[in-house]
């Protein structure tokens, strides 16, 4: 049994690992941390949970979480990467959900994160947490940067095209929706209902924290530089995201249903499609699924990939879970093989 800590659990991340976590028989949560509702149940925050969790929230305690043999941080970006150094000293493996580790270069997480970087010396060791493509090295991983819901959908998305050659990778397009549940948990007037309902729109547009970690995926795939237009849209949904990729062709005889159907044969959570399908977020809610479906339209040069998850399960919590199980030797799948929810 394997007793693990979540720092920061009264967010929707933090929630998601408690519902995974809870049905893992290889895990104990043993620390479940938040400073503003110390004292309190996690059952009567989460009333979901209820008959699953016992658990009361604890102010973040250094003896308490280095007890445990693994850490998940659900914080706020710049909080992991001020307190998980001294964990992983003590021997603790940690999985961040944020995106304290997720960029290489502590010069570009200052410009996208408006942050000096604390512990920059772990960011060469920090594993990126994309199972599809660093198996192995999250294997064997002390510190693992799970990705984020953007970046796993638009990568998942490219990956196949980018790893063949197949593609201007100058000429990247993604062109992705959210639901609001992608904004977390903390009080904001464009999360209301009132605001966020019977509507649709665009932000980040002139640049987005999520540009630089998709860039740096697509750019070690294709060994050489990448140049992404990306572009999120706020969309009257709770959870999912979709990603509609573009690009163009740069030979078009290759069969792109066979190219992905290879890619992804061994992977669990992805799911290609069969050719003219349209993969919907409400498949993927409550999984950890990714949904691909690829598509040339009039058989010209322009490919158009469609990339569905939920942002909570594979965008996030569901995506921290396939690591650990992978740092931890347990089936890939443990706690992650239901079902998608419908409707």
């Amino acid at each position: 049994m394997i007793e693990v800590g979540i720092v920061g659990g009264t967010g929707y991340t933090g929630a998601e690992l408690l519902r995974l976590l809870s049905a893992h028989p290889g895990v104990r949560v043993r620390v479940l941390t938040s400073r503003a509702e110390a004292g309190k149940r996690a059952d009567v925050w989460f009333p979901h949970l209820r008959g699953r969790c016992d658990l009361s929230f604890t102010a973040p305690d250094d003896d308490a979480l280095a007890a445990c043999q693994a850490v998940f941080f659900a914080t706020p970006h710049a909080t992991s990467m001020k307190l998980a150094p001294a964990l992983i000293k003590r021997g603790v493996r940690v999985v961040d959900l944020s995106a304290d580790y997720r960029i290489r270069d502590a010069h570009v997480f200052k410009r996208w994160y408006a942050h000096d970087h604390a512990s920059p010396e772990l960011l060469a060791e920090a594993v990126y947490g994309l199972p599809e493509v660093n198996r192995e090295a999250i294997r064997g991983a002390r510190l693992v940067a799970a990705a984020g819901c953007y970046p796993t959908a638009t990568q998942l998305g490219f990956l196949p095209l980018i790893e063949a050659g197949l593609v201007d990778a100058s000429r990247l397009i993604a062109d992705c929706k959210s639901g609001v549940s992608g904004a977390g948990r903390e009080a904001k007037v464009g999360s209301l209902f009132a605001e966020a309902a019977d509507s649709m729109m665009a932000y980040g547009v002139a640049g987005h924290r999520h540009l630089p970690e998709i860039e740096q995926g697509l750019t070690r795939a294709a060994n050489g530089p990448v140049k992404l237009t990306f572009v999120p849209h706020l969309t009257p949904m709770i959870r999912g995201i979709h990603a509609t990729l573009y690009a163009t062709l740069l030979k078009t005889d290759t069969d792109l249903q066979a190219l992905y159907e290879a890619r992804y044969r061994d992977e669990p959570f992805v799911d290609v499609m069969p050719k003219g399908s349209h993969p919907e977020t409400r498949s993927v809610r409550g999984s950890n699924l990714c949904r691909i479906a690829v598509h040339r339209p009039g058989d010209g040069d322009t490919v158009v990939v469609l990339s569905a998850i939920d942002n909570l399960v594979k965008g996030a919590a569901g995506q921290a879970v396939q690591c650990f199980n992978l740092m931890f030797g347990f089936d890939e799948r443990m706690a992650l093989d239901a079902a998608p929810l419908a409707p």
